[in-house]
């Protein structure tokens, strides 16, 4: 049930004029009414308000990268005229948001038109919605994006806002087979207007059909001057290799494509270079997991007074935020912060730390959204991570690869994503 048009196909077709806005939501759409059976991507669509968007900037000669271009919204992001739901009993029948969050304001200034709001995990958590995932809908598309990785997957629409605190965005971008990214702390596009979880964590994500889409968009929202092309990588890329087996069980698939990835850099001219990551990234999952927990409890605060209509997995992260005490915060604050100068270094002597987005491939079943450890490292570091798609398992299922890199070096950071996601492709 995937859909393989990405997002530069789409901007060119439109550019070229062999497309109109209101062709493309009319396309998106009829896609939707396709998939959304199986797949329940989506918790609220605005078909009028898209429509009417596409007419509007079809009668007007304004020009703009994203023109014409559909997108979702994860529903914890703020989206003029419709609530925002949080995937909680608790957000039922709440009022339309009055305003876009920032993030969805640069969109439609570029052109791009919102088709609606994807379901979310509730308060971008672990307790999934009703997501399938389009590969095969047995299986979980990850969370918290449910339902941003799973329309882009579906190809109802070409690119998707989420967010990221733990693994809520690498991970679904992983599962489904589509290419996420996740700003760098400090960026250009902050969270204002989504709903927080643990706020020094939050991170706004993008997710694409492909890594060439992502720079594309990325480049549109935050250096409107970047050229459309993606720059060539380097001629010999430092790549350190992380295989993350110290975090938890890698399977086979996965430990395969990582090295077969590996070996086609090397025969490419890639320069392997050794760091000893596992012994530092087990102290970041527990700061993490520390830090996440003590914010989580007081952002919600409110809602964890009504623990009877919250999930029992969201009811033990506030009771185990909690309990952490005010010193324990605070140090695991110190070590992410000493942890990231060290790692910023080392990203100045590499190029990326190449590594699996996700233990394996979706697991089986609904009940759960998988584990998010192999993006806690990196999150509470506050650096960007590229999930790049391409390779598949025994099964037929996505696997993701993720790259790790330097905040001041993303141009690098795509141009070697597209690489290994161009290689992957032609594996299969």
């Amino acid at each position: 049930m995937t859909h393989d048009t990405t997002l530069s196909a789409l901007v060119d077709g439109i550019t070229a004029g062999e497309l109109d806005a209101s062709q493309v939501i009319a396309g998106a759409l009829e896609r939707l009414d396709l998939t959304e059976p199986d797949v329940h991507a989506w918790v609220r669509v605005d078909r009028d308000g898209a429509a009417q968007a596409a007419s509007e900037l079809d009668a007007t000669p304004t020009t703009g990268l994203l023109r014409g271009v559909p997108f979702g919204v994860k529903d914890i992001i703020d989206l003029r005229g419709l609530p925002t739901g949080c995937g909680s009993a608790l957000r039922q029948g709440g009022r339309a948001a009055v305003a876009d969050a920032p993030v969805v304001a640069r969109l439609r200034r570029l052109g791009a038109i919102p088709l609606g709001k994807t379901v979310t995990t509730e308060f971008a958590y672990f307790s999934p919605g009703p997501t399938r995932n389009p590969h095969n809908p047995a299986h979980t598309p990850g969370g918290s994006s449910s339902g941003s990785a799973a329309a882009v997957a579906a190809g109802v629409v070409p690119l998707a806002l989420g967010s990221q605190t733990a693994g809520s965005l690498t991970r679904p971008a992983a599962y489904c087979g589509v290419a996420g990214f996740v700003f760098p702390a400090g960026g250009p596009l902050d969270t204002a207007g989504f709903q927080a979880l643990a706020p020094s964590l939050d991170a706004v994500g993008l997710l694409t059909p492909t890594v060439a889409d992502l720079r594309l968009v990325h480049g549109a929202l935050t250096e409107p001057s970047m050229p459309a092309d993606p720059v060539e990588p380097p001629s010999r890329p430092r790549l350190a290799v992380w295989s993350g087996a110290e975090l938890g069980d890698i399977a086979p698939d996965m430990r395969q494509a990582l090295a077969w990835s590996a070996e086609h850099a090397v025969a490419r001219g890639a320069v392997l270079v050794d760091v000893d990551l596992p012994a530092l990234t087990p102290r970041l999952v527990e700061a993490q997991t520390t830090v996440m927990a003590y914010e989580a409890a007081r952002t919600l605060a409110t809602e964890g007074a009504s623990p009877e209509r919250l999930s029992t997995p969201l009811n033990e992260l506030l009771a185990q935020g909690r309990a952490v005490t005010d010193a324990d915060y605070r140090r695991a604050l110190s070590i992410a912060r000493r942890e990231r100068a060290e790692m910023l270094t080392l990203l100045t002597e590499v190029d990326a730390i190449l590594g699996p987005a996700a233990l394996g491939s979706a697991p089986h079943g609904l009940t759960v959204t998988g584990s998010p450890v192999l993006s806690r490292p990196w999150q509470v570091l506050g650096l960007p991570a590229l999930t790049v798609p391409g390779h598949r398992d025994g099964r037929g299922m996505p696997l993701g690869l993720q790259l790790v890199g330097h905040p001041d070096r993303l141009d690098r950071l795509f141009a070697l994503g597209h690489a290994v996601e161009l290689a992957a492709r032609a594996r299969q």
